[in-house]
């Protein structure tokens, strides 16, 4: 589709659509009432070893940010790659 046909079809649509009577805002709603107010391609559940793999997801990266800031503080700079003066 073109920019042109998107534009023309958000302008053809209905601001204020009717919605169901089962529709529920979004911010208030609770997953664990109703497990498919979104569908799972949108959001899918989390597996089972992700606690394991966060744990050193974590470590690395509070590894690289102590780093950074440990060659910051030590007045040299590294934003732009190379470690210079700065």
């Amino acid at each position: 589709m073109s920019d042109d046909e998107l534009t023309a079809l958000a302008l053809a649509a209905e601001p204020d659509p009717e919605l169901g009577d089962d529709a529920v805002p979004i911010g208030t709603a609770d997953p664990s009432d109703d497990p498919e107010l979104l569908p799972s391609w949108y959001m899918p559940a989390p597996s089972g070893d992700a606690g394991r793999q966060s744990r050193w997801r974590r470590r690395v990266a509070i590894g690289v940010v102590t780093s950074i800031l440990l060659i910051n503080a030590a007045g040299l700079c590294v934003t732009y790659g190379p470690v210079t003066f700065g």
